[in-house]
């Protein structure tokens, strides 16, 4: 979602954010936090993210998003959250379960809705999330009028999404991704064991459902997409070749951005640094917004 997302900020004032407070979920080490936060930084600032032009920041450093939280929690129903597909599947796969993630979808309409959000770009799997968002906030305004604006969803069918090694969607959780960052080595190793059916080299294959070509198609340009579909349908095309050309291309592709994603990891201050200039930047949105929200409830609308 990063370059749909990045592509957007061209048209419209944009905020991106470091959810850490959403990883304390699952993440209970205050060493993997802080690094997972930088990694994530990082990343986007790797991969042509400009903070001088959009509002870029980090969860933790806006304390108006947990009090909107509330505030939302109190019109959001618990037959609402039962029915958010990310906790029945954690239900249905009997893992620990805290408050924190059965209330997940709350906080993510904070931080939506405390910036007055037209546009959300979400991936399919984040789309009910926001219908969630738009479900409370209609329901808070239902009360109090027209004090939340209702988000909007972008969703593009070519980036929806992109699997992993195993076929399953691309997910740290699920231990499938292909470290872009990391050294070359690192990067050929789950290449080469990205899963494919037994189909000989010379055997006609629907590149449409292979995972070596779904990631082959989001980096390579569409005349090369469009060639390599024609091999695959007509045969002679062997998935080991597949695989060593895809690592060739995410080299040529990410050589640049992986430079600039570690030295930017060498520079951990200066991320903070960054990060908490938008912070910044995103209050002064944030702001008149939770007191809006407090005047219509009634509590006192000034904020310290």
């Amino acid at each position: 979602m990063i370059k749909p997302a990045l592509e957007l900020a061209k048209d419209f004032q944009a905020l991106y954010f470091i959810a850490d407070y959403h990883a304390l979920t699952t993440v209970r080490d205050k060493k993997q936090l802080t690094h997972l936060t930088h990694q994530a930084t990082a990343t986007w600032l790797a991969l042509g993210l400009n903070p001088d032009d959009v509002i870029f920041y980090r969860q933790s450093d806006i304390p108006e998003v947990f009090e909107l939280a509330w505030v939302l929690s109190c019109f959001t129903t618990k037959g609402l959250l039962n029915r958010a597909h990310a906790y029945k599947a954690i239900v249905d796969e009997d893992k620990n379960i805290n408050a924190g993630l059965f209330t997940y979808p709350v906080l993510m309409a904070a931080d939506i809705l405390l910036f007055g959000t037209h546009i959300v770009p979400v991936g399919f799997d984040q789309q009910q999330h926001l219908e969630i968002t738009r479900d409370v906030a209609l329901t808070f305004n239902g009360n109090y009028g027209d004090v939340l604006v209702i988000p909007q969803a972008v969703i593009r069918e070519d980036v929806m999404t992109i699997p992993g090694i195993d076929g399953r969607k691309m997910s740290k959780s699920y231990n499938n991704v292909i470290p872009i960052f990391a050294p070359a080595n690192e990067v050929r190793k789950p290449v080469m064991r990205i899963v494919t059916d037994s189909k000989r080299p010379e055997e006609p294959k629907d590149p449409d459902e292979c995972n070596i070509f779904a990631i082959y198609r989001h980096l390579a340009d569409a005349d090369a997409v469009e060639a390599k579909r024609k091999l695959y349908l007509e045969g002679g095309l062997a998935y080991g070749e597949m695989k060593k050309e895809l690592f060739a291309l995410l080299e040529t592709t990410f050589s640049e951005q992986r430079d600039r994603y570690n030295a930017l990891m060498d520079n951990p201050d200066e991320l903070d640094k960054i990060l908490e200039k938008g912070a910044e930047k995103a209050r002064d949105i944030a702001g008149p917004i939770l007191a809006r929200v407090r005047k219509a409830v009634g509590v006192s609308i000034e904020i310290r």
